[in-house]
């Protein structure tokens, strides 16, 4: 079975090492790959974003599955150019990725499926932000519509804090389009954790859980960022708890996606945040995370 990963960091470079121990393995390869990554695979020098140049690569050497690991190719719609061609691929559709590359479509999304998260309003400029944030009181949390590499989240403690997270939101423009619009939504006291399963469209399967630690600084303090370390299980969800996160979350997200007429293939990735009312998603990712795939595919 000849397999291509998409991707080049710490996440890919763990997708390609579990997949070099499947008996049913022939030929592997990483596009564009890292040094780290040529060990296990051979690199393919393609960026993660030339989708075309990507979906031509596979059908000529006829791979028989593409594994994407980060967003940005899923969100330029690399599995619609794939499906076109009659490729398989492990990953959602451009319309289904929406639900990672939008945090406004996200949010409607579970609001209109009854999906619990916290209390939340869109808004398009710094005189929005400023309402809606004293409208929830701190601390509040201010998100970047678009992708923004893990770092589009601020969460403000306080009246600078606030003012230094529109600022760079609206007037600085840190995110480009990203933050055409942000949302803002009431800040959720609790533990955070991650639960990703495999899904087919239809059905899903749980993976182990996982926790990360975005923020920047010792003792988990400072600015989000894409990911500083995981471990794999998280010590706040025990089996009944996963289960209800099951039921509760993961069967309603994947039975309302595909009901809309976007089926999610591939992962999908609640983040969550463990509160007395229960579970809350923070968000969604519709692709292993980083760096939770590394704690959780190297077990």
């Amino acid at each position: 079975m000849k397999v291509l990963v998409v991707g080049a960091g710490g996440r890919e470079h763990a997708l390609c090492w579990k997949l070099r121990q499947s008996p049913q393995l022939s030929e592997l390869y990483c596009a564009p790959g890292s040094a780290g990554i040529e060990q296990v695979a051979d690199r393919v020098p393609i960026a993660v974003d030339e989708v075309h140049k990507l979906a031509e690569f596979a059908s000529d050497l006829r791979i028989d599955l593409t594994v994407v690991g980060p967003e940005l190719p899923l969100s330029l719609g690399l599995a619609d150019e794939f499906v076109s061609r009659g490729l398989k691929v492990f990953g959602p559709r451009k319309q289904a990725a929406e639900l990672e590359s939008s945090k406004v479509f996200a949010k409607r999304f579970m609001e209109r499926h009854g999906i619990p998260t916290a209390p939340f309003e869109v808004v398009h400029d710094p005189q929005e932000a400023l309402r809606a944030a004293k409208t929830f009181g701190f601390p509040v949390v201010l998100k970047a519509d678009g992708l923004a590499s893990g770092k589009g989240v601020f969460v403000v403690q306080d009246g600078g804090e606030l003012a230094a997270a529109i600022k760079a939101l609206f007037e600085d423009r840190k995110f480009g389009a990203a933050s055409d619009r942000v949302v803002v939504e009431g800040f959720l006291p609790g533990e955070e954790v991650s639960v990703i399963a495999l899904c087919d469209g239809e059905r899903l399967l749980p993976m182990a859980t996982s926790k990360d630690y975005k923020r920047i600084g010792e003792g988990d303090t400072g600015p989000n960022t894409g990911g500083m370390g995981a471990h794999s299980p998280s010590l706040v969800l025990d089996k009944e708890q996963a289960a209800d996160v099951a039921e509760r979350i993961l069967k309603p997200t994947l039975a309302g996606m595909a009901g809309e007429g976007h089926p999610i293939v591939g992962v999908l990735y609640a983040g969550l945040m463990m509160t007395d009312d229960g579970p809350q998603v923070l968000e969604y990712n519709l692709r292993f995370g980083d760096p939770e795939a590394q704690a959780l595919l190297l077990r």
